[in-house]
């Protein structure tokens, strides 16, 4: 086997990776991600169909994985396992809670595939590494995973929120994007009380309940957000908070 026959094969595995992992990739993606061209990706999504992958050609879109088709378990490499216990060490000084219970319940799945050695690293890794990240606040809002949830779903969502002059709102809201600051998590949303999008503090949610009705995709970017913010003359693009 010639070491461009490697190449391939490992290329190939990465593309049916890549296709696992998104929805849907464009023939030019994947191209500019491997280094190669366009012509050799054509050729790559042969070679993949004649071995039995499942690829579906969308017309004018890309290329995607059969619904429900999934890969074997992935074996992480040493550096991609301590990128997770990095990750893992700064999730823990995070303000939420639910995010704090779904990352570690992710990661010992994770774990779970990682070979013995790499496994006795990376456990050496994570006694070894420490932040000290709003060490001295204590954990203040619960609804992370909730509104993770909402968000992806495109669901409405009601909250009892609590402003920077303690005046409680039930509002409607849009989730929109999620912004996340040294000290908080912060929820943006267009808010159909105030007909706007506005940045809420988690820690300022008292109550939430995800709602069964649905709201259309939002048609701005987060960056376009952002924009707006800046248009306004704000510092940071999650001052002022919502009132």
């Amino acid at each position: 086997m010639t070491n461009n026959d490697i190449k391939r094969i490992s290329r190939l595995t990465a593309i049916t990776t890549q296709l696992q992992a998104k929805r849907i990739l464009t023939a030019k993606s994947l191209s500019e991600k491997f280094g190669v061209s366009i012509r050799t990706i054509y050729r790559d999504v042969k070679a993949l169909e004649q071995a039995g992958i499942p690829v579906i050609t969308l017309d004018g879109k890309g290329y995607s994985l059969m619904e429900d088709y999934r890969l074997p378990p992935v074996m992480l490499t040493e550096g991609e396992a301590n990128a997770l216990i990095t990750a893992e060490k700064l999730v823990l000084k995070n303000k939420d809670a639910s995010f704090i219970r779904e990352y570690a319940q992710a990661i010992i799945k994770i774990k779970s595939v990682l070979r013995n050695q790499t496994k006795n690293k990376a456990n050496l890794l994570s006694e070894r590494i420490h932040f000290r990240i709003n060490q001295e606040n204590e954990q203040t809002s619960n609804y992370l995973s909730d509104l993770q949830f909402a968000l992806t779903n495109l669901r409405l969502t009601e909250i009892n929120y609590t402003d920077e002059y303690g005046n409680n709102t039930f509002r409607t809201i849009e989730p929109f994007a999620l912004y996340s600051t040294q000290e908080n998590w912060l929820m943006i949303a267009f808010c159909r009380l105030r007909s706007e999008y506005r940045a809420f503090r988690l820690d300022r949610i008292k109550t939430l309940n995800i709602l069964s009705e649905t709201f259309d995709s939002h048609n701005i970017t987060l960056e376009q957000y952002f924009e707006i913010c800046r248009q306004k003359i704000l510092p940071t693009p999650d001052i002022p908070l919502s009132k």
